[in-house]
C-alpha cells in the first residue's frame, strides 16, 4: 500500500495544505486543502472518502472535489464518516446555499455521492483494504484510522486530545506507521486544551501510551502543525527529547510512504 500526503498542516499558507491522504489512488482519508493538488484524473480514481469529523479543514475540498468529478463519475463518491459528520456536512454544507446537495443530484436513486455512517470500531472492507475506525476525542464527533498493510497498520489519530481508548485499541495492532497530530505550540498550550488538540507536552503524554517495543521499524508521522507555529513546535519537541526517543517524522505534503 502506498499512502501519499496530500495535506498535513493545521491551516493554510504558501505550501501548507489541510489533511488529506490518499491511499493506492482509490481511498482518500479526510479531505482538506491537499485535495486540490490532484489532477480531475486523480479525483476520478478515488471510490471512498472516510472522514474523521466535520471541521473545514478536514473537509473544505470535498465539495469543489465532487463538482469537478461529476462529468466523470460512473457511480457514486462513497463518503464514510460518523453519523453527526454526515449530519453536519448535510445541514452547513451540503445544503442547497453553501453547496449543492450531491447526494441528491442528478437524482436521489443516482447521486454523484452518497453518504456512508460508521461507527467507532467498525472495520470495513474497501479496494482491498481492512479500513478500522478508531476512537478520537475532540471538540466535535470524531473518530481516527487503522489500514491494516502487509507491513502492520497505519494509523492515523485525526484530530484528538488525551485518549486512552485510542492506546488501547492501537497497542493490539501490529504498527507499520502513527500519524499524531501537534497542533500547538507550548506558548500556546492553553489553546491546545481549550481545542483539544496536542501540545508537544501533551503530545509527550499520548507517546507514553505507546507500547513502542511491540513495533520494531515504526515510524511516528507528526501532523497537523500550524504554520506560524510550526518552527516553535520544532524547538519544543526538541527541548523535550522527544526525537530522542521516538522515531519521529515531520510529515510534508508530497511525500510517499510504501508498505
Amino acid at each position: 500500500m502506498q499512502v501519499r500526503v496530500l495535506g498535513c498542516s493545521g491551516a493554510i499558507a504558501r505550501d501548507a495544505r489541510t489533511t488529506s491522504f490518499l491511499l493506492d489512488e482509490r481511498i482518500l482519508i479526510d479531505a482538506g486543502t491537499g485535495v486540490g493538488d490532484l489532477t480531475v484524473d486523480e479525483m476520478l480514481r478515488i471510490e471512498h472518502v472516510f472522514l474523521t469529523h466535520a471541521h473545514l479543514d478536514h473537509i473544505a475540498a470535498l465539495p469543489l472535489m465532487i463538482d469537478s468529478m461529476a462529468a466523470g463519475l460512473r457511480r457514486p463518491l462513497l463518503v464514510h464518516a460518523l453519523p453527526e459528520t454526515i449530519a453536519a456536512l448535510r445541514q452547513h454544507i451540503f445544503n442547497h446555499v453553501i453547496w449543492p446537495d450531491f447526494s441528491l443530484i442528478p437524482s436521489p436513486e443516482h447521486p454523484f455521492l452518497r453518504f456512508e455512517p460508521l461507527q467507532v470500531g467498525e472495520v470495513h472492507e474497501v479496494c482491498g483494504h481492512r479500513v478500522q475506525a478508531l476512537p478520537a476525542q475532540h471538540n466535535v464527533p470524531a473518530v481516527g484510522y487503522a489500514v491494516a498493510t502487509p507491513s502492520g497498520n497505519w494509523v492515523f489519530t485525526g484530530d484528538t486530545c488525551s485518549n486512552p481508548a485510542f492506546w488501547r485499541c492501537v497497542n493490539e495492532l501490529p504498527l507499520a506507521m502513527l500519524v499524531i497530530e501537534c497542533a500547538f505550540s507550548e506558548r500556546e498550550h492553553w489553546l491546545a486544551l481549550r481545542s483539544q488538540h496536542l501540545s508537544p507536552s501533551l503530545l509527550a503524554l499520548e507517546l507514553a501510551q505507546l507500547d513502542l517495543g511491540r513495533h520494531p521499524g515504526l515510524r511516528i508521522g507528526l501532523t497537523h502543525t500550524k504554520p506560524a507555529e510550526r518552527p516553535q513546535i520544532e524547538a519544543d519537541i526538541a527541548a523535550l527529547g522527544l526525537a530522542q526517543r521516538y522515531p519521529l517524522i515531520w510529515l510534508e505534503s508530497g511525500q510517499r510512504f510504501d508498505f
